[in-house]
C-alpha cells in the first residue's frame, strides 16, 4: 500500500525512551539541543510583527510562482547590504529551506541519481534527497587544530560518478559551524563546470558568525560561473521559524541559470505554498532583523565563552573551532560510546545533549550542543557534562 519512501525504522531508540520517561515524570530537562530561537527566551517585536502580517491586502489572493515582487525585492534588498545585486527575476520565494530542496531535486535529478551532501552534517538532507527517489553520497569534511574544518576536494573529486547530479554545501555547516572559503568554492565550482553538475549552497546561518575570516564566503549569491542555488529564509535570520518563508537565488552562466529559472518557475506554479499574508510581511520582517540577531549573536557568543572556560578545565575535553552558526561541536576523549554518553548524561543528570552519531561523524567521541539554549539551562548542562565526562587537566 506504501511506498518505498517510508520503509525506515520509526521505532524510538533508547535516548528518545528514556527522555519521554522522564517527561512523563515531571522530571526537569535542561535541554542543551534547543533549537527553536522562540522557545529560547528572546524579545520579539510582537505588535510590528503582527501588524505586518494583519494587513488588509493580504485578503487578496495574488499567486506568483515566483513569490510577490514586493517580498522578492525585500530578499533583492537583503542582498544589496550584502553588496550583491541580484536580478529579482533570480529570486523564486518558498514556504521554507526543506521545500526548496525538495523542489530543487526534482529539478536536478532522476530516479537513482546522486547528490552529495556533507559530512558531518544534518540528517535531513538524506531523507529530504531520499524523499525524490534520488541517493545521497556523503562526502567528508576534514578537522585539523590549526585550520578548523575544510571540505575533503580530493574525497569529493572521487565520489563523482555519471549518475551525480549536484552537491551541496551549507555555509555555515550544521553541526561544525564552517564557512566555505573563497579558494575552497572556488575548487567547488571548478568540479561542477567540469561535471555539469548544479551547485546548492545553504546559507541559513550566514548570519550569524563568531569568527570572521579574510577567506570566508559570506554568500555565493550573485555569482555568474556553475549553475548555483543560494537557500536562505526567515526561520534563522530573523528567528522566525513559523512564518514559513524561504527563498532560492539561482546564479551561473546565462545558458544555465535561465533554463533553471524557466522550469522552477512551472514547478511552483503547481505548488504556490507561500501564504499571502508573510509575503506582504516580509519587507518589515526582514529590515527589523537586526533587534533579534543582536539578542541570538550575544546569546552564542555568552555560551561560547562558558563553554571554553569550562572545557579548558579538563584534560581531555575541547572545542572544536567555530566559524559561525547556532551549534558546538565537542571532542571527549575516553572510553565512553556516545550513545552510553548521552544516555548517562540524560538518565543521572537530566540533561540532553545530541551525540556525534546523529550528525554522522565518522567515529565515537563528539558531542554537539546548541548555544542557543538560554543562559542558565546551557551553564548548569555543561557544569553537569564536564563533572561527569571531564579529567582534570594537570
Amino acid at each position: 500500500m506504501f511506498s518505498d519512501r517510508g520503509t525506515w525504522d520509526v521505532s524510538p531508540n533508547r535516548l528518545s525512551r528514556l527522555l519521554e520517561k522522564k517527561e512523563a515524570k515531571g522530571e526537569r530537562i535542561l535541554n542543551l539541543t534547543e533549537s527553536n530561537p522562540t522557545r529560547a527566551g528572546f524579545h520579539y517585536e510582537d505588535d510590528k510583527i503582527l501588524s505586518a502580517l494583519g494587513q488588509p491586502r493580504t485578503m487578496l489572493y495574488e499567486p506568483d510562482p515566483r513569490g510577490l515582487k514586493a517580498a522578492r525585492g525585500a530578499v533583492k534588498d537583503y542582498y544589496r547590504k550584502l553588496n550583491r545585486d541580484i536580478d529579482l527575476e533570480s529570486i523564486f520565494l518558498t514556504a521554507c529551506t526543506s521545500e526548496a530542496y525538495s523542489i530543487l531535486f526534482k529539478l536536478l535529478g532522476n530516479a537513482n541519481d546522486e547528490i552529495l551532501i556533507p559530512r558531518p552534517g544534518y540528517p535531513l538532507l538524506s531523507f529530504l534527497s531520499i524523499f525524490e527517489d534520488l541517493r545521497p553520497v556523503a562526502y567528508p569534511l576534514k578537522y585539523d587544530a590549526a585550520g578548523g574544518w575544510s571540505t575533503d576536494l580530493e574525497l569529493l573529486r572521487a565520489l563523482i560518478t555519471p549518475c551525480t547530479r549536484a552537491i551541496v554545501a551549507v555555509s555555515p555547516n550544521n553541526p561544525t559551524g564552517s564557512y566555505l572559503k573563497e579558494s575552497e568554492l572556488r575548487e567547488i565550482e571548478g568540479i561542477c563546470r567540469r561535471h555539469d553538475l548544479a551547485l546548492i549552497v545553504d546559507e541559513v546561518f550566514s548570519d550569524f558568525p563568531a569568527e570572521p575570516q579574510p577567506e570566508q564566503v559570506r554568500t555565493v549569491a550573485g555569482r555568474s560561473g556553475a549553475l548555483t542555488f543560494v537557500l536562505n529564509g526567515l526561520s534563522k535570520l530573523v528567528g522566525l521559524p513559523q512564518m514559513k518563508l524561504g527563498w532560492i537565488v539561482v546564479g551561473g552562466k546565462p545558458h544555465l541559470a535561465r533554463p533553471a529559472r524557466e522550469r522552477l518557475e512551472m514547478m511552483l506554479d503547481f505548488y504556490l505554498s507561500v501564504s499571502m499574508p508573510v509575503q506582504h510581511a516580509a519587507k518589515t520582517l526582514l529590515s527589523g532583523r537586526t533587534a533579534i540577531q543582536k539578542q541570538i549573536n550575544s546569546r552564542l557568543e555568552e555560551n561560547s565563552r562558558f563553554l571554553r572556560e569550562g572545557l579548558s578545565r579538563t584534560g581531555n575535553c575541547r572545542l572544536l573551532q567555530r566559524e559561525g552558526g547556532w551549534y558546538a561541536v565537542l571532542e571527549i576523549s575516553d572510553a565512553v560510546s556516545d550513545e552510553d554518553r548521552v544516555l548517562q548524561l540524560l538518565q543521572k543528570d537530566n540533561t540532553l545533549v545530541h551525540p556525534g552519531y546523529f550528525y554522522e561523524f565518522d567515529r565515537e567521541g563528539f558531542v554537539v550542543v546548541s548555544l542557543l539554549t538560554p543562559v542558565e539551562a546551557f551553564q548548569a548542562g555543561i557544569s553537569r557534562l564536564t563533572a561527569r565526562f571531564g579529567r582534570r587537566s594537570k
